[in-house]
């Protein structure tokens, strides 16, 4: 099974980040517009104070100020967004743009509007604290009530500075007309940017964990097949040869009862080696053959001692210098012609067959020849009751290690399995198919020279 590689990257850490980076940001900007809206709200009183100190009206102006500095304090309490950074917590489109409940909002908004409209109609010079309540009123609203609110809020800034005018002056109408105007552009284009970027994460978050949930798909895949080949060239093999040796001896019991004890010892010491596979294969260990023997020759000249019988004779003869191989070639090699063998037992009826294993350099080639009924390699139909897994699992094999495979055979002819695999092991590519006619000591006569000879490459 795959499991995740060190060093990587859950897709929600880059989220995370991100929305980190975007809550302390919204932070400061926050921060930053409360301390305007206060310093804007003193000095706005400060000038009144000094202006307007005996006029009846200023005990009226400044609690309206400090009712306003109030009521903009009790933001946090009510969950404002201005105070509380909604980043990272997003909601979905059409959603509630806001946690607390929404008949809140407007009213807290609409109380400090209020209190800021009737201070600005008693004393003008308060109007500029317009400008953070634009933010707010952005922050706080669905998009057409806030540009609404910003209009107004506008609306009162102009009528405002004409007031404070000696006379009427076109820039004191366009210029906060098109501050405002700014002002919003930006913090659309801003939360545009925010929406966007928000569903690029999503995307990639998404994206990386359907990635992560296909690799988990195609490793449990390729460990099922890879269960699937061991145990088909250990367990179904081990107790497919009892069960035909149980058959036999079954045959002779009463006619010949020597022979019959000597299927049954066969019998007991292929159960002994295929509960050996087993606790091998149960804790991923070496196969049983190469652990005893030591090296790949020696584990196929058991192999082929273990497979002969009074049936089929099998032959090994080994070729090239013997140099070390990697512990998965060795495997796979034993294991293929585990299969191999398996096939000619039981499909081929064969009375001989040969192994051969040649080095040649920087590969390993794999030959397993037989003498028994042949077959069409590129026929996909099979007779019931006949599994067709071997053939399969040694191409299998032979391709995860960069191999080929290369069935020669034709019906009443014979059998030649070869396989050929880099000596280093895998190359990360796959080999291309090429046809060899090397001297075999039980191949049958050359393929070429026999038209209804059928040569299938893999």
């Amino acid at each position: 099974m795959q499991t995740p590689r060190p060093g990587r990257t859950e897709p929600v850490a880059g989220g995370a980040k991100a929305a980190l980076a975007d809550d302390t940001g919204a932070r400061r900007l926050a921060a930053v517009m409360h301390v305007v809206f206060f310093l804007l709200l003193g000095a706005a009183a400060v000038r009144f104070v000094q202006r307007h100190g005996q006029e009846p009206r200023l005990p009226l102006v400044l609690g309206l100020a400090a009712a306003l500095a109030l009521l903009y304090v009790l933001g946090p309490a009510l969950g404002h967004p201005s105070y509380a950074s909604r980043a990272g917590t997003r909601a979905a489109p059409g959603a509630s743009r806001l946690s607390v409940p929404a008949v809140r909002r407007p009213l807290w908004l609409g109380s400090v509007v209020t209190v800021w409209a009737v201070l600005v109609a008693l004393a003008p010079s308060f109007s500029w604290c317009a400008v953070p309540l634009v933010y707010t009123a952005l922050r706080t609203l669905p998009s057409r009530a806030a540009y609404v609110l910003v209009g107004l809020l506008t609306a009162f800034v102009v009528l405002a500075q004409l007031r404070l005018a000696p006379r009427p002056d076109l820039d004191l109408v366009i210029g906060p007309a098109a501050v405002a105007a700014l002002a919003t552009s930006v913090f659309a284009h801003m939360e545009g940017q925010a929406a966007r970027q928000a569903g690029l994460i999503d995307d990639l978050v998404r994206t990386r964990r359907e990635l992560a949930a296909t690799e988990r798909r195609a490793g449990a895949l390729a460990e099922r097949q890879r269960l699937s080949m061991e145990i088909h060239d250990t367990l179904a093999q081990s107790l497919s040869s009892q069960q035909m040796l149980l058959q036999a001896a079954d045959l002779v019991w009463d006619t010949d009862p020597e022979r019959a004890r000597a299927h049954l010892r066969t019998a007991e010491s292929v159960t002994g080696h295929g509960l050996a596979e087993a606790r091998r294969f149960v804790h991923d260990l070496a196969p049983a053959d190469l652990a005893a023997a030591g090296g790949v020759e020696e584990a196929l000249r058991a192999l082929a001692a273990r497979e002969s019988g009074p049936a089929l004779t099998v032959r090994f003869h080994a070729e090239g210098t013997s140099t070390p191989l990697p512990d998965r070639v060795q495997a796979a090699l034993l294991r293929i012609a585990q299969g191999a063998l398996a096939n000619v037992r039981e499909h081929a009826g064969a009375r001989t067959a040969a192994v051969t294993l040649t080095r040649l350099g920087d590969e390993v080639v794999l030959d397993i020849a037989d003498d028994g009924r042949g077959f069409v390699p590129g026929a996909r139909a099979r007779p019931a009751g006949v599994r067709g897994h071997g053939l399969p699992a040694i191409r299998a094999r032979a391709r995860q290690l960069g191999g080929t495979l290369t069935v020669e055979s034709a019906p009443g002819d014979g059998t030649v399995l070869s396989v050929s695999l880099p000596a280093r092991g895998p190359r990360g590519t796959e080999r291309a198919a090429t046809d060899r006619a090397r001297p075999h000591p039980a191949r049958q006569p050359d393929a070429a020279a026999r038209p209804d000879t059928v040569l299938e490459e893999s």
